[in-house]
């Protein structure tokens, strides 16, 4: 299965202090957020494998002992939400 963000032009995210508001066009509903919710959002400009998006995030923000298992209950809330769609 892989994942990808919505639509960047569904999207508006604006960084405030610790937390990010994201507006979610479609739904209309204002979403806040805080990290690692737009880090994945920013890895996902292209649709990845859950591996393939842990990858990415551990090199990024040199990660030393990431949890697959954690970052998939990340990412279903992200698609509950409808920030991220699985493919």
């Amino acid at each position: 299965m892989r994942y990808r963000a919505a639509a960047p032009q569904a999207l508006r995210i604006v960084p405030l202090d610790a937390l990010t508001l994201i507006y979610h066009r479609a739904s209309g509903i204002t979403h806040i957020v805080d990290s690692p919710a737009p880090e994945i959002l920013d890895a996902l400009d292209e649709p990845l494998t859950l591996d393939a998006l842990l990858a990415r995030l551990a090199a990024r923000f040199e990660l030393v002992d990431a949890a697959p298992e954690l970052l998939a209950l990340r990412l279903g809330e992200l698609v509950d939400a409808g920030l991220v769609e699985r493919l």
